[in-house]
This record gives C-alpha cells, structure tokens and sequence, in this order.
C-alpha cells in the first residue's frame, strides 16, 4: 500500500503502456468521490426542475427548458450537460433528448420523491463532523414519526411519513415477494406497514393469505382507501396501536417487518421481536426485509448510504444479517433463513421461524 501511495510510483503507472489503465481507472474512481456531491446536486437540480418529464414529451432545445425553469440559458446548457454526463440525458446539436438512465429514473415508484427529500440530508452533511459527533440533525426533525405514537398525532407528520415510504414501497415488496414465497400464509400481520403498500401487493400476488395492518391510528384511514381501491378490502383487518406500547394482535402465522427496524435501536427491536414471539403460533414465521450493511465486506449502498442516512435520522441503525439473526435467536426465533436479495439498494430478506411445541 505504502508503494500505491507514493507519488513517484503513481506517475510510473500513468507513464507505463501496461500499467496506465489502471492508473487511470483508479484515478477516474477517486475523482467520482470528490465529485460525487456535485453529482449528487446535479440530480437533484434536474429533478426539482421536472427536466426529465419534460423531455420525455419529446427532445426540447436548452431556450425551452430555460424558460420554463426560469434559469438563465448560459446557467441551463451548464446544468443540462451535466446531466448528460451524469448519463441521465443526451445532446444533439443544441437539443436535449431523455437517455436510458433519466428514463429508468422515471420508471422507479417513488424515486424522484426520495430525491427531492434529500435536501434534509444534505444540509445534515453539510458538516458531516458535526453529523459524526451526535449533534441534532434536520433529519431527525423531518421523521418525528419514527419516535413513537405520540409524535405520530399530527395527521399531516404522519402522511408525510407515510406517503414518501408508499412510494417506495413498491420496489421492496416486489423484491420481498420475489424472495420468499408466502403464498401458503393463513394470515399476515404487516408490522408498522403504513399505508399498505407492502399487503397490497402481497394480496395482488397471493389469493390465500389474510392480510392484518398493525400501525399507528393516523395511518388507518390512507391504509384503507388503499386496500379498498385494490379490491382487498374483503380480505383486511386493521388493527391500530403502537409495537412500542401495545400488545401485537394475534391470529397471524406471518409477520412481517418491512423497513421497520432500521428506524429503531437494538433495545426497541429486540422488544419488538419477543412481541412477534409471543403472538406468533408454533411454527409462524418472522420475515424481516430491509436494507443492511455488508458487515465484513462492505457495500455501497448499506454502509456508504443507509448507515450513514439512519445515524443523521437519529433513532435506528443499519444492521448486517447477522446482527439481526443474533437479535432473533436472542428473541426466541429458530430456523434463520437468508434469502437474500438482487438489489440491495433496495431491500435484504431474512426469515425465522418459533420453534414447534
């Protein structure tokens, strides 16, 4: 490493035929990481802007885009070449086209919206020492929802909240449902499901199941125009409450746990477990699905994102399979089962089972 270091060997490689590609491969991947906030600016530029839905109706001329966004042209072609570069448009002359990135980005639910939210997590990393030293976050404020019941009263926090995860919601499920199989449910009790997105899609996949919503009281009303507009409304019981202070109804031999720990300490998730234990029959089946970190050998996505996103939140922690299976196993659960994932940047699945009388 000490020779990768020196600046003499450094220029060796650059200067060698056999060496310099991956002098140059190195050198283009640091630079991403020094440009990656400027990168990250562009995106959220061109989405505030709505650029993309605009060129999606057709190639557009940089006066157009300009006008529109009330940006001056010279400040717009800048931004629109950016954009370009970043692969998310393509240029001809002096008109702006969608490429196959910016059109991917249209296509992915609740993309765009999670995007826009990242302003809250930029100024939080605005100083990310600050971040690192436990000082209060903009984050934290944003999601109030995640603290327990009695921040969830105001409806207007609570669909906040729970508007931007439905969003989401849809990639997760399809990537859960890909992962497991829960068509021969008796009955599924989504925990902290919001609006449900996840049940929806489970009952749009599998005609069998039951579908039971435990979450808190200000989400009801959303989760059963959902469920109603499905069609699904037949299959559904709500139940509101809050995991933190109430007893989990029983009835279900699947629980479900969708992007709910990560919100939370080991303290508040191991609660919630012993819970699902104690509601669960012998034999039902725990699923846990969300992003984790890669534990020994760290990713993109769960440990340069999501971990460094749950500490400005202020409340939870991403956690690798392991940690999670340690924390099941200390709640009673056997039979741990990684199912693992295709994407994720999306979501991990993990399984576990009450161990039979």
């Amino acid at each position: 490493m000490r020779l990768i270091a020196s600046r003499r060997f450094q220029s060796f490689c650059a200067a060698t035929p056999v060496l310099r590609r991956f002098a140059r491969r190195d050198g283009e991947a640091l630079f991403d990481l020094v440009a990656g906030f400027v990168h990250s600016q562009v995106l959220w530029s061109v989405v505030e802007l709505r650029l993309l839905h605009h060129l999606a109706d057709g190639p557009q001329g940089v006066a157009g885009l300009a006008r529109g966004a009330g940006i001056a042209p010279d400040r717009m072609v800048v931004l629109c070449n950016a954009a370009c570069a970043l692969g998310l448009m393509s240029r001809k002359a002096d008109t702006y086209r969608l490429a196959r990135k910016g059109a991917a980005l249209l296509g992915v639910p609740g993309l765009e919206a999670m995007i826009s939210h990242h302003a809250v997590l930029y100024r939080d990393l605005s100083d990310p020492l600050a971040l690192l030293r436990g000082g209060e976050t903009e984050l934290s404020r944003f999601w109030p929802y995640v603290f327990g019941a009695g921040a969830a009263e105001d409806p207007q926090v609570a669909a906040r909240y729970s508007q931007l995860m439905a969003d989401s919601q849809a990639l997760v499920a399809e990537e859960t449902l890909r992962r497991i199989d829960l068509s021969g449910a008796q009955e599924v009790l989504d925990i902290g499901g919001g609006s449900g997105a996840f049940l929806t899609a489970l009952g749009q996949r599998h005609a069998k199941p039951r579908l039971h919503l435990f979450d808190l009281p200000a989400v009801v009303p959303a989760a059963e125009a959902r469920f109603g507009a499905a069609g699904l409304s037949a299959r559904l019981r709500v139940t509101p409450g809050s995991f933190r202070d109430d007893a989990l109804p029983a009835g279900a031999d699947v629980v479900t746990l969708i992007r709910v720990l990560y919100d939370h300490g080991d303290d508040t998730v191991l609660d919630l477990m012993r819970k699902v234990h104690a509601a669960l029959p012998p034999g039902g089946r725990l699923v846990v699905s969300e992003p984790m970190t890669g534990a020994a050998r760290p990713s993109r996505s769960g440990d340069a994102y999501f971990a460094v996103y749950c500490m400005a939140m202020q409340t939870g922690r991403a956690r690798d399979p392991d940690q999670i299976r340690a924390l099941m196993m200390r709640a009673g659960f056997a039979r741990m089962q990684d199912h693992g994932t295709t994407r994720p940047f999306v979501t991990h699945v993990l399984s576990a089972r009450k161990p039979s009388e």
